[in-house]
């Protein structure tokens, strides 16, 4: 695959397979985690490192896995990233670690990295599954992170932690009907957007 190819496979992880605005996937770490623009980047970047990482070890190992253990092996090798994020979040940012406390090893069973092990990584070369991850791992961190700040400005009148307004915001915003709410609306304006370019 050549160069422009590389980055195809990273703009289609991004605008043409977001897994958020078009797949509609991951919809638990979307929803749950977003409460804050940080959050909402931190669980994104966790899961990009993730899938970055899984999926260069399950392209070059793939080959050598026999196909009745395949999809094991496969969380097998999953797990091991996601602990190795685990451990670095909870030793350099306890906060975000607290925060996000569950959703982090859920990453284990998170359907997009799971999806993309086995619909990509799996029959491709290693350079091109980074690429793949990458790309659909900035997808998911920007809908997470945008998700998140609005949830935040509506919710609370602040961005990434930083107040601007004299009152609260409204609640409804911050719980989990503002979360179906206000990613209904970004999946309808990302799809106008994206229909048009």
């Amino acid at each position: 695959m050549g160069k422009n190819n590389k980055l195809g496979l990273i703009l289609d992880g991004i605008v043409k397979n977001n897994p958020t605005f078009v797949l509609v996937l991951g919809m638990c770490p979307t929803l749950g985690t977003t409460t804050s623009a940080i959050n909402g980047l931190g669980m994104g970047v966790a899961t990009m490192c993730v899938l970055i990482l899984s999926n260069i070890a399950i392209s070059a190992v793939a080959r050598f896995i026999p196909d009745k253990v395949r999809i094991p092996s496969y969380i097998v090798i999953i797990a091991t990233f996601v602990t190795l994020v685990q451990l670095l979040l909870q030793a350099y940012v306890p906060s975000l670690y607290e925060t996000l406390g569950l959703f982090i090893p859920l990453i284990v069973v998170n359907c997009i990295v799971l999806g993309r092990a086995e619909a990509f990584a799996n029959k491709n070369s290693v350079i091109d599954s980074a690429c793949d991850g990458l790309g659909t791992g900035l997808g998911f961190t920007i809908a997470l992170t945008v998700l998140g700040l609005l949830r935040e400005i509506l919710g609370s009148g602040s961005a990434f932690g930083w107040h601007f307004t004299g009152g609260d915001g409204m609640l409804a915003f911050v719980l989990a009907p503002g979360a179906f709410l206000v990613l209904g609306y970004l999946m309808v304006i990302f799809r106008k957007l994206t229909d048009k370019a």
